[in-house]
């Protein structure tokens, strides 16, 4: 299990935190959540397309590596994980549970990504599996927000 280095506190004003990190956060979730959303356009396009695989491995490549940036913002030692502990030290374990699931997250998008390139997986289990790790996925984000929301009771927002 990762640990949060200490670190020193951020800066706020009275409308609520103006850690740089969860202004960055805030907007990479945008990012990711157009990576998400470009696989499961990817995933939808006719199973007839003969370029089908490529584009689908296409999207969970670019989705892998926008995750893998997410991961680096929040837990390096100026993430978001430290800036939201050194406000809220009371939120540890909801910050530990958060990166145990970056490792499974990463795991499921480093499976889908090897069974595409197996012509023996059909495009229905693509597409589950590929349904699968964007519920993961969202479901990930939420936790996250909702703990962003605890720490500050602000939304962190991105998404309309």
């Amino acid at each position: 299990m990762a640990t949060i280095p200490a670190r020193p506190p951020v800066s706020r004003s009275p409308s609520g935190p103006q850690g740089p990190s969860l202004r960055a956060a805030r907007a990479h979730r945008l990012t990711l959540l157009a990576d998400m959303q470009g696989v499961e356009r990817a995933l939808a396009v006719p199973a007839g397309d003969p370029r089908w695989r490529q584009r689908v491995a296409a999207r969970v490549g670019a989705l892998g590596r926008a995750f893998g940036e997410h991961m680096v913002m929040t837990e390096g030692h100026d993430g978001l994980y430290a800036e939201l502990l050194d406000h809220a030290p009371r939120l540890t374990r909801g910050v530990h549970v958060l990166i145990r699931e970056h490792a499974v997250v990463l795991d499921s998008i480093t499976a889908l990504r090897a069974r595409l390139d197996h012509p023996e997986t059909t495009i229905d289990q693509i597409r589950c599996w590929g349904g699968d790790l964007l519920r993961e996925l969202s479901r990930h984000r939420q936790r996250g927000a909702d703990l962003v929301y605890q720490a500050y009771q602000i939304d962190i927002g991105g998404e309309t």
